[in-house]
């Protein structure tokens, strides 16, 4: 990207509205490089000419010859509209380092008596066929989805609950379930409502308004002064740093037999299980775990496509991770290697070296890697006791033999 460009993409985000909305990146072929949301528009496109961003951003940022914006009425809006354009466009930048299953989306069962609106993985689509579902999406943080339902609940009541079971539920006595539990609200006049949450989150905001407007003005009203003040806390709290994969390591053994080593993954804060791997430990001497986690360290940086791990965390401390650091070295890695030393009162230990700021970020990111150790403790377990049994029926594709 020329200078001259540069410049030009500066002066569109600077002079972007301070209101909220969804942008789009434009590459050299006027393909959609990336979709974004933002609570204000201006100031999040400034962040992209900030110094120390993310380096897939800045790849992205310097393939990038155009922005463009659409404004929004509220967050509720942009976060459906963002994702209405993902599902359109696959932008290369909001999908790299993930795929589909990663995503979030939201599934109604338009079959069922009485619908609801529920949150699905990716991964799991394959159990909502479309004959049945109707699915939205993909969203990229399930607590900001979450979040976002409760609101619509608000305005368009739909149960939680069970039907016809004679005994009103906490949920309609605060307004939030329509009452299907007590026989309040026939079949289609809550279908009606369900109807509404599916406009709303196709994204036909004005065509929901208008119809509102002639059926049920309370309602119409309600929808305009919705506020999302719970979803900018949300929002503020997604834009604390992340990172898009965390790889976490443990050994597991039987008084010094059986030993594995496991690799449980995080990406921006939550596991990936389909990511996990087990890697039963072959060389390093029975009882030695430090040569174990070294020896599953290597065999999985042999794995090219797998994507690389922007953090590790090492269940140990300092001894083991200065070993570590030392033997990968030999091996031309240099690994972004954090430990948790348990002796140490859970204190985060570094190798030699290591610049401040990735310091910082692991310190922020302490709450996340403490997950990571626990999860990577669990699942080492779990590949221990069933290596015991000769593997029993334990996937094959999340062993590395």
């Amino acid at each position: 990207m020329s200078i001259e460009n540069k410049n030009d993409l500066k002066m569109i985000a600077t002079a972007a509205p301070k209101q909220p909305g969804v942008y789009f990146w434009y590459g050299k072929n006027k393909e959609v490089l990336y979709v974004g949301r933002a609570v204000n528009l201006q100031n999040r496109l400034k962040q992209y000419f900030q110094k120390n961003i993310d380096t897939r951003i800045a790849e992205m940022v310097g393939q990038a010859f155009d922005i463009k914006y659409t404004v929004c009425n509220s967050l509720l809006e942009a976060i459906i509209l963002e994702a209405k354009n993902i599902k359109k466009y696959w932008p290369k930048y909001n999908i790299v380092d993930r795929d589909d299953r990663s995503f979030i989306y939201i599934a109604i069962n338009q079959k069922a008596e009485f619908p609801k609106p529920i949150i699905i993985r990716g991964q799991d689509i394959k159990k909502f066929p479309s004959q049945s579902y109707q699915l939205f999406g993909p969203y990229q943080s399930y607590h900001l989805i979450n979040s976002a339902l409760r609101l619509i609940r608000q305005v368009f009541p739909y149960s939680l609950c069970q039907a016809h079971q004679d005994k009103a539920c906490f949920d309609y006595q605060i307004g939030l379930c329509p009452g299907i539990c007590i026989n309040a609200i026939t079949v289609q006049a809550y279908k009606k409502n369900i109807k509404n949450i599916i406009l709303l989150l196709n994204g036909d905001h004005k065509r929901l308004l208008s119809k509102l407007e002639k059926e049920n003005p309370e309602q119409a009203k309600s929808l305009q002064h919705l506020q999302d003040v719970s979803l900018l806390n949300i929002e503020e709290d997604l834009r604390q740093p992340r990172l898009k994969r965390i790889e976490g390591y443990d050994i597991s053994h039987l008084q010094g037999k059986e030993t594995y080593a496991s690799m449980v993954v995080f990406n921006n804060g939550e596991k990936q299980s389909v990511d996990y791997r087990l890697f039963k430990i072959k060389e390093a001497p029975a009882g030695d775990d430090e040569r174990a986690l070294l020896e599953a360290l290597l065999r999985r940086f042999k794995h090219e496509d797998w994507p690389r791990p922007e953090m590790i965390m090492i269940d140990g401390g300092s001894p083991q991770i200065s070993f570590l650091n030392r033997e990968l070295s030999k091996h031309n890695l240099i690994l972004p290697l954090v430990g948790i030393s348990k002796f140490g009162g859970d204190k985060l230990v570094f190798p030699k070296g290591v610049k401040q700021n990735f310091k910082d970020l692991a310190t922020i990111l302490k709450p996340v890697l403490l997950k990571v150790r626990e999860e990577a403790h669990r699942f080492a377990n779990y590949g221990r006791k069933r290596g015991s049994k000769k593997l029993g029926k334990i996937n094959k594709k999340s062993l590395d033999n």
